[in-house]
């Protein structure tokens, strides 16, 4: 579920690589669909780690505590100040402390801030898939099971996949009486397409990923398109014209089609630095 891309190399041997691994799935595409589709959902489940993503912007230390899930698993969470909860959602690969400038502010404003890492993210547990491995599913899990415990949310600041998993799990029931988008993408299910074209199988395997997607989810893959899932009153989506891992339009179209929604527009913060903008955590 990388959101970036795959097709953008940063070296030489990685586009070595790339160009081996187009080889091996062409191969398999035609010889063995079904081999090909397993190793196109590891590929989809397994967490980047560029080190943008792995940036701490605390302010300073919160209270550390865990919350227990199903399995024996925990996810750690961090808190700070007191009074109605806001959420801290992070993206694909991130963890709490990218969205800690949000901290001071919130803080300064009279509320208790939840920051978690999801499943295999951060400092909790490895997901049901293993370490360096999650879903969408379990980050949107992950949310429930830690308001369950800390309350429910006056709000949720999101970033990325975050955006989605919380719209996700307020659709299931999670009552949240407002959020921020950061960054957000429209349908996250159309990233299989671009994983279908950099990997380079065609619509035999694609078939068969998409069916054990799905069966993996528990749960049809149109539910992932956040654009038509019901929206939390109301809504602010924050997007940068250059983001290059997230489409600018994407973010405007959730703008659009949420009747209680609007778009802040950034301009030169791309995906990540937009976390760290006085002006963005000030909003």
């Amino acid at each position: 579920m990388t959101e970036q891309s795959p097709g953008r190399p940063s070296s030489a041997a990685q586009a070595a690589r790339l160009r081996a691994t187009r080889t091996a799935f062409g191969a398999l595409d035609k010889a063995a669909p079904d081999l090909a589709a397993r190793w196109a959902l590891r590929i989809w489940c397994t967490l980047p780690t560029n080190r943008g993503r792995r940036r701490d912007e605390r302010p300073w230390a919160g209270s550390r505590s865990t919350v227990a899930l199903p399995d024996s698993r925990t996810v750690a969470v961090e808190t700070w100040g007191e009074g109605d909860p806001v959420y801290l959602a992070h993206g694909w690969g991130g963890w709490r402390g990218q969205l800690g400038a949000f901290v001071a502010p919130l803080v300064d404003a009279g509320r208790r801030v939840v920051g978690f890492d999801a499943p295999s993210h951060g400092d909790s547990s490895p997901g049901r898939l293993g370490p360096h491995r999650s879903t969408a599913v379990e980050v949107a899990e992950a949310l429930v099971a830690v308001a369950a415990v800390h309350g429910e949310p006056s709000a949720v600041v999101a970033h990325s996949l975050g955006c989605t998993t919380t719209a996700l799990a307020a659709a299931d029931g999670l009552p949240v009486d407002r959020i921020a988008l950061i960054a957000p993408s429209r349908d996250l299910m159309a990233m299989t397409d671009t994983l279908a074209r950099t990997l380079g199988y065609t619509a035999r395997t694609k078939s068969r990923f998409d069916r054990k997607l799905e069966a993996l989810a528990g749960r049809p893959l149109t539910d992932f398109d956040l654009a038509a899932l019901p929206q939390p009153h109301p809504t602010l989506v924050v997007h940068d014209r250059l983001d290059k891992e997230v489409a600018y339009a994407e973010g405007a179209h959730v703008a659009d089609a949420w009747p209680d929604a609007r778009l802040h527009t950034t301009e030169g913060l791309g995906h990540q630095r937009i976390l760290r903008d006085p002006d963005v955590s000030l909003r």
